[in-house]
């Protein structure tokens, strides 16, 4: 859609949601919202709740800026429901949103599609944690709830208790708990717009691990830009991205996070809706490849569609 076509539209930012992740939606809603403000557009704050689709009948939304993170937003519900309702909005659509936010569905796609990822087990609802335990012996490794972001419910284990214990705060956060190889290295991670990859970041978090303090407390972590590493890896792990993005089929703004090696890197997961806050790596990554907070959120606004 043309800029002289959005300005027409009344425009809804959805934020907050019903996610453990609605505090930083309301950060990146907020950020976003006020920029489009300051651009002239017909914008609007939606707060998620259940709700919805009356809400945005009454705003007489016409075009969605999803602003959501996590489930009941990042996972393929709420574009669902928007295109049932015919409304354009950003980022990936229904299929990419749904498999991206599962850990295992995307590293079992990562693997099909050769790009490197950490090894890894899982178990889903009904399977038997004894039986993932024994398969776990590799130590140390990292539990993950499947579908949650900003690192909630993340444990690093050395041993078989904290092993059983990381799986049981998975657990009750998501019924698919994701058992991965830990990589000793350093953390990357390359933001994709429309199918660019922005400058490469390395981060740094003081604390040695990168948790949900450091990623929102300002001053807790380094961030790097341009990650000072070789020019070879600096290339390969932006074409990763890219295709990462691809074969997953996802549109518009999202983030790929690897863990590296000397050069040897492993890809994570991806971010469909990478977050828009102060300390967030996507502004940080566009404002050094040359576009300003407003520009971004414009750029982002400017693709928003229907799945196709």
């Amino acid at each position: 859609m043309t800029r002289e076509e959005m300005k027409t539209k009344k425009i809804g930012v959805l934020l907050g949601g019903l996610s453990a992740e609605r505090e930083i939606s309301l950060k990146t809603g907020n950020a976003s919202l006020s920029a489009l403000q300051q651009l002239g557009y017909d914008v609007v704050a939606i707060d998620v709740n259940k709700g919805l689709p009356q809400q945005l009948l009454q705003a007489g939304i016409e075009v969605a800026f999803i602003a959501l993170h996590g489930r009941f937003g990042e996972d393929g519900r709420v574009q669902g429901l928007l295109e049932m309702m015919q409304i354009p909005y950003t980022g990936s659509g229904v299929m990419a949103s749904s498999i991206a936010i599962d850990k295992v569905m995307t590293k079992q796609i990562f693997s099909y599609h050769q790009l490197p990822t950490p090894r890894f087990d899982f178990m889903r609802p009904g399977d038997s944690t004894k039986d993932l335990l024994l398969r776990c012996q590799d130590l140390p490794v990292v539990v993950k709830p499947s579908r949650e972001g900003s690192t909630i419910g993340i444990t690093i284990v050395k041993n078989q208790t904290e092993l059983a214990a990381g799986i049981q705060r998975a657990a009750d956060l998501d019924g698919t708990v994701l058992v991965e190889e830990y990589i000793d290295g350093i953390e990357l991670t390359v933001s994709v717009l429309n199918g660019e990859a922005f400058p490469v970041i390395q981060i740094v978090p003081r604390s040695g691990f990168y948790d949900y303090q450091s990623k929102y407390t300002t001053g807790a972590t380094k961030y790097l830009i341009p990650a000072p590493i070789s020019p070879a890896l600096y290339k390969l792990v932006q074409q990763a991205a890219v295709k990462a993005c691809h074969v997953l089929g996802c549109r518009g703004a999202a983030r790929v996070d690897f863990m590296c090696r000397e050069d040897d890197f492993q890809c994570i997961e991806v971010n469909t809706i990478p977050g828009m806050t102060a300390t967030s790596l996507l502004p940080q990554a566009a404002k050094v490849a040359g576009i300003d907070f407003p520009q971004l959120v414009e750029m982002i606004l400017l693709d928003a569609d229907i799945d196709k």
